[in-house]
C-alpha cells in the first residue's frame, strides 16, 4: 500500500489540490489527513473534494482548528473516514487515531487522548500493520525542538500499543522529520506531505 499522508493545510484549498496531484501521479492508494484541515470553520469547500475527485479514500482526524463536529462533517460530505476514537481496516492494515491537541482552540486532556486511541486500537490489535494517526506529536522526539512539548499520552499509547508507524503534523517547522520511538516509525507529515509505502 502507498499513502499520501499531510497536515496543517489550514484552508489551502490550492495546497489541497496539489497534494491531490501529488496522490495521483504517486499512484498512492490512500491519503491520510493528519488534522488542522480548516482554519477555524473558514471554509469547508474544496479540501477534501479534490482528492476524491482523483479517486482516492481520505482519512482524517481533526485538528486543533476545527472542532470533531467539522470533521465528522466533511467526512461524511465526501465518504472520508474521521478516525477520531475510531478505526478502520484496509486490507490487511490497520488505522485508528485521535485528533484535536491538548492545547489550542479545540483541546483534549491528555488522559482522553489516551482513552481515545485505545478505543480505536481495540478493532485493529489483530492487523498485520497499524498505523496511528494523530494531530498532535508524542513527547519526547524531535518535534518538539521547537518548544512545543509533546503528548505524553500519544507516547504512552505509541509505547503500549506499538503501532508500525505513527503520522501527526502540528509543528510545521518539524514538517518531514521523522523518529523512532521502539521500533514504530514516528513521521511528522507536514504541509507538503510525505509518500509512505508499507
Amino acid at each position: 500500500m502507498k499513502i499520501l499522508a499531510a497536515g496543517d493545510l489550514h484552508g489551502d484549498t490550492r495546497k489541497a489540490k496539489q497534494l491531490a496531484e501529488k496522490a495521483e501521479k504517486e499512484k498512492a492508494d490512500l491519503v491520510v489527513l493528519c488534522g488542522d484541515i480548516t482554519e477555524i470553520h473558514e471554509s469547508t469547500e474544496n479540501l477534501i473534494g479534490p482528492f476524491v475527485k482523483k479517486g482516492k479514500k481520505v482519512l482524517l482526524v481533526p485538528g486543533n482548528h476545527e472542532t470533531l463536529a467539522t470533521a465528522d462533517f466533511l467526512a461524511e460530505m465526501y465518504d472520508a473516514t474521521n478516525l477520531h476514537g475510531y478505526s478502520i481496516k484496509i486490507g490487511n492494515i490497520g488505522f485508528f487515531g485521535c485528533g484535536l491537541s491538548n492545547i489550542g482552540l479545540f483541546r483534549l486532556k491528555e488522559e482522553e487522548i489516551y482513552k481515545v486511541l485505545q478505543k480505536g486500537f481495540q478493532n485493529v490489535k489483530n492487523s498485520k500493520k497499524t498505523i496511528m494517526v494523530t494531530h498532535m506529536h508524542p513527547a519526547n522526539t524531535k518535534s518538539e525542538f521547537s518548544g512545543f512539548k509533546g503528548s505524553k499520552s500519544i507516547r504512552k499509547a505509541i509505547e503500549k500499543f506499538k503501532p508500525d508507524i505513527a503520522l501527526f503534523s502540528h509543528i510545521h517547522e518539524a514538517e518531514g522529520i521523522e523518529d523512532k520511538i521502539g521500533k514504530t516509525r514516528v513521521i511528522n507529515v507536514g504541509i507538503e506531505g510525505k509518500i509512505i509505502e508499507i
